[in-house]
């Protein structure tokens, strides 16, 4: 049982480190179509969606995809783009990669995959995205019938500033002692735009043009946040 579990966990670490290893600009706009479609998916099921209406008073959104897997031992990780628009224009800025992730030592059992998009829904928490990290306080729901499940990120007010919407799939359990954040991709951003751009200066400073991936997620943005046709 124990070189089962070893065998198992070595397996995961290796397909984490041959996934870097493979890291290139196609690999990159692969990553953003791929959470476009199931940003896509997530928006056509009534009891997941996000309402054209909260979609449009977002100034900020992360789309995040992370997996969780293992016995005993879990690692769980993933990666996402974040997208901010732009106070006067609406316009939403490149895509801007962050990266995930979270050990758990416990005893664990099953595995998940989980998809989020995560709403910044004013200027100041946007801010955030140019920290560190950015810890948003565990995996909260918030769904068209319960926005207010969405988690709150390290600013606290009154007002829901961090509305978090998931399309969960797998079935997970177990104690565990764990603490995650998330943060900048700063290997991904830099591939993706052959330079070491800050989080700044994509989201924010105007300093990189939108690639065609970045720009379809954008126009689906818009699209989901048009009010339904009557």
């Amino acid at each position: 049982m124990k070189t089962r579990i070893r065998t198992l966990t070595l397996g995961l670490l290796l397909g984490f480190a041959s996934s870097a290893l493979a890291l290139d600009k196609a690999a990159l706009d692969n990553r953003i179509r791929q959470l476009t479609a199931k940003f896509e998916a997530m928006q056509q099921k009534p009891d997941r969606c996000i309402p054209p209406e909260t979609l449009r008073k977002a100034h900020g959104i992360i789309l995040l995809d992370r997996t969780k897997a293992g016995l005993v031992f879990a690692y769980q990780g993933g990666s996402g783009v974040a997208m901010v628009r732009d106070p006067k224009s609406r316009k939403w800025s490149p895509s801007a990669f962050l990266e995930a992730n979270e050990a758990s030592l416990g005893f664990q059992v099953g595995g998940e995959q989980a998809f989020f998009a995560i709403l910044l829904m004013n200027t100041n928490v946007t801010r955030l995205l140019t920290e560190p990290t950015f810890e948003f306080g565990g995996e909260a729901r918030g769904t068209a019938g319960n926005e207010t499940a969405g988690a709150k990120g390290t600013v606290t007010s009154t007002e829901e500033q961090v509305l978090v919407y998931d399309d969960r799939k797998g079935l997970y359990g177990g104690a565990a002692i764990k603490g995650g954040a998330i943060g900048p991709d700063a290997e991904a951003n830099r591939t993706y735009y052959e330079s070491p751009f800050s989080m700044l200066e994509i989201l924010f400073g105007k300093k990189v043009k939108p690639t065609d991936a970045g720009s379809a997620l954008a126009a689906r943005l818009d699209q989901f946040s048009k009010p339904p046709a009557k």
